[in-house]
């Protein structure tokens, strides 16, 4: 029997019993809070014109769309976002009706996605939308909808945390960056590469605007950190939205949620359409955002009537999944947990020299047993031992809170989390070699290169517009020219020595290399104190080499 006939597509499952249980419970939870405050459900077509969501917001992700051909050839899209077809509804079925009106749905969102990651294919979002009004009154209305829907669920260990769109834009338009650039920077900032961060900006330094956006990564935590960005910039936009953000926030502390709220000034969302404030929330044992949403003003102009709007959508699938997991001992055990996942070798030899210096005690890890799980006595910390592609699975899914890993690794497998520090050590680069005499750049024949990370090799033969065939190889990756497989090689670099006896030569050097200290989304900001107090421990420990 053919196997795809009875399995299901990646990124999707079928849900049983006690799971259709827990998220028909999850849902209808939302649901009866979005009622309760009077929104109106609303059900959009699974499947939409790609045109909408291109004209919604061009710099949409095409790779992660389900796409369909109907009969007369037009392309369609399973739906992959729910706002912007309740924004096309709103500017053109509910162009007479009184505003504003308040809507949910709760329905299925559909993205493409590849199977080494675990991510969802297919999931369930119960969100609400206010359409025609705008203000501080609207703003915490829409908040305050989201804050009674996740507390409907029976959830107690969730927070939000709030941005501004016209921070980043304001400090962008000051510091003149071209568009290129701009959306580096913020790639880096979204996710806290501070690093990284500091040597895209070099270009620029000396602009006041290049030192405010050099600290968003680490602006997040309480109302101060608007007094840090003030404190950085005089931009008066900046200061606007930093203003309006205090007035938000005391409105929604005296509506008794001021426990739940965190400021995140490098909540930069990749969707265009935000205007205003950004905001997203987290809860314990979901390792990613499980409600995103924010104002976006200028969507429904796109379907041809100029209205505000906002508001933002509940994944229920992953609150039912953490509700049912914080049920668990060995979950609630872990609040106070700080759990890091170690590349095992070198690096994590290096890593647990810096915690030792800093007053941990390793020495159970120092014995040589075969265990993967280690307590750190008297710390609230956990080791996990692992190897490097593995560290970010781990972290990506909230199973460790933070990993140490080479920047090799980073870069070829991808993944969602926070990449906060760049230790120094393990220094070593990408580089590419060829035979000598050998041109890979000239003629008209695609390069074919052998190496280990075709990500990379990709990555880096599309910034200079050009094609490539990648061969993968596990190792002695030498051997693909030396046997005229491969015109040449990209692989990791120290010495050279093996290369030159080997009779390659280095061509271009691709990327530096270096051991990063990544966080989990999520315990970044659940467990902010903690995991900032490991950091500072083995930036220190650096720092006394």
């Amino acid at each position: 029997m053919n196997r795809f006939r009875i399995s299901t597509p990646e990124g999707t499952r079928d849900l049983l019993f006690s799971s259709c249980r827990a998220l028909r419970q999850t849902e209808n939870a939302v649901r009866e809070a979005l009622g309760e405050r009077v929104y109106s459900e609303i059900i959009t077509p699974a499947v939409e014109y790609f045109d909408v969501f291109a004209q919604a917001n061009p710099e949409l992700d095409q790779d992660q769309m389900l796409k369909i051909i109907d009969k007369s050839g037009r392309i369609c899209v399973a739906r992959p976002d729910n706002t912007t077809p309740i924004a096309r509804i709103a500017a053109t079925r509910l162009d007479d009706a009184a505003l504003p009106v308040r809507l949910y749905y709760s329905q299925k969102v559909f993205r493409s996605v590849s199977g080494d990651h675990g991510h969802k294919g297919e999931f369930l979002q119960v969100g609400a939308e206010f359409i025609g009004a705008d203000g501080l009154e609207a703003d915490k209305d829409i908040l305050s909808a989201a804050f009674a829907a996740l507390s409907k669920t029976g959830a107690d260990n969730f927070r939000v945390e709030l941005g501004h769109a016209e921070i980043y834009k304001a400090l962008m338009d000051e510091l003149g960056a071209d568009a290129q650039s701009a959306e580096g920077i913020r790639r880096l900032i979204e996710n806290k590469s501070f690093a990284a961060l500091g040597d895209a900006l070099e270009p620029f330094k000396g602009k006041p605007a290049a030192k405010a956006l050099g600290a968003m990564p680490n602006l997040f935590g309480g109302i101060e950190v608007l007094d840090e960005v003030e404190a950085l910039t005089g931009n008066v936009r900046v200061l606007g939205a930093t203003a309006y953000l205090r007035r938000l926030y005391q409105a929604l502390d005296e509506a008794g949620y001021g426990d739940r709220i965190m400021i995140d000034l490098g909540l930069v969302h990749e969707m265009d359409y935000y205007t205003g404030i950004m905001f997203r929330g987290y809860i314990g044992g979901a390792g990613a955002a499980i409600l995103a949403g924010g104002r976006y003003n200028a969507l429904c102009a796109k379907f041809g009537k100029d209205m505000p709007a906002g508001g933002f959508g509940i994944d229920v699938e992953s609150v039912a999944d953490s509700l049912a997991g914080q049920s668990r001992p060995e979950v609630a055990t872990r609040r106070d947990t700080v759990r890091i996942a170690l590349t095992k070798g070198r690096l994590e030899k290096k890593t647990l020299a810096l915690l030792k210096a800093a007053g941990y005690d390793i020495s159970e890890l120092e014995a040589g047993t075969r265990k993967l799980i280690f307590t750190l006595p008297d710390s609230g910390v956990e080791i996990v031992l692992s190897k490097a592609a593995d560290v970010i699975t781990y972290v990506e899914h909230g199973v460790c809170d933070m990993g140490v890993v080479g920047k090799d690794t980073i870069m070829e497998k991808g993944g969602s989390f926070y990449e906060m520090v760049d230790l120094g050590f393990g220094k070593c680069r990408f580089a590419l070699a060829t035979k000598k005499g050998k041109d890979v750049y000239g003629g008209y024949k695609t390069p074919v290169i052998a190496t280990k990370y075709p990500a990379v090799t990709k990555a880096f033969f599309n910034k200079k517009n050009m094609d490539v065939e990648t061969i993968k190889i596990e190792g002695s990756v030498e051997l693909a020219p030396l046997l005229e497989l491969a015109d040449g090689i990209v692989d990791i670099v120290e010495t050279g020595t093996t290369l030159k006896e080997n009779g390659l030569e280095v061509g271009a050097d691709v990327a530096p290399v270096s051991a990063r200290v990544i966080v989990n989304l999520a315990s970044a900001k659940m467990k902010k104190a903690a995991i900032q107090k490991v950091i500072a421990e083995l930036e220190n420990g650096l720092k006394n080499e």
